[in-house]
């Protein structure tokens, strides 16, 4: 089954701020190298430069944020913030993101990606090696890079399929809950089961 990813917008800085609070204490610790607050997470998100930066996610069926990345623009490289809530762990998830991420990076014309993380972050430095990237740890921190070559017509064109791919899975997923909603709400019948 193919992961759908989406970029988010401004608007929707909440959703993601929402994602990350759901993460439990070690997990914080793992995603940002220590455990954070709440306060701390709406202060990191309202700092996001969305004219700058991308942020992307997948959503469940419940149009809730299961996972997310933070693609964090520099002048030569761009550093990324994967989060994957736990009950949508090792399923490829990460990976979708990453390599939404990478194609992104390029077409910025960004000559690196970069990860960095604490070293006993077994799932990031996994996913990190399994998309080849170089991997250093020293002082109590691990570094991960991976060289992006330079932006085609391929990588343009895989970014609006990805993107309107993503926009699609959304709107699909919003009418389905719509349609719950208005099911629990008992101002739809479901449709009998066939058996």
């Amino acid at each position: 089954m193919q992961i759908v990813t989406r970029e988010l917008r401004r608007p929707e800085g909440a959703k993601y701020a929402a994602h990350l609070r759901r993460l439990g204490a070690e997990d914080r610790r793992l995603r940002f190298g220590l455990t954070i607050t709440d306060s701390a997470i709406e202060d990191y998100v309202a700092r996001i430069d969305f004219d700058r930066d991308a942020l992307f996610g997948v959503f469940d069926d419940h149009l809730q944020l299961a996972a997310a990345a933070h693609l964090a623009r520099g002048d030569d490289q761009a550093e990324l913030g994967v989060s994957v809530l736990p009950g949508h762990r090792g399923r490829g998830v990460g990976a979708a993101l990453l390599s939404r991420a990478h194609v992104h990076a390029r077409n910025w014309g960004i000559g690196a990606l970069f990860m960095h993380c604490l070293p006993e972050n077994s799932a990031m430095l996994h996913l990190a090696r399994k998309q080849g990237m170089r991997i250093v740890a020293e002082g109590g921190e691990a570094d991960a890079r991976l060289a992006l070559p330079p932006a085609d017509a391929a990588s343009f064109a895989q970014a609006v399929l990805d993107e309107r791919v993503g926009l699609f899975d959304y709107a699909l997923k919003s009418q389905f809950d719509t349609v719950r909603r208005l099911i629990l709400a008992g101002v739809l019948t479901a449709p009998p089961s066939s058996r």
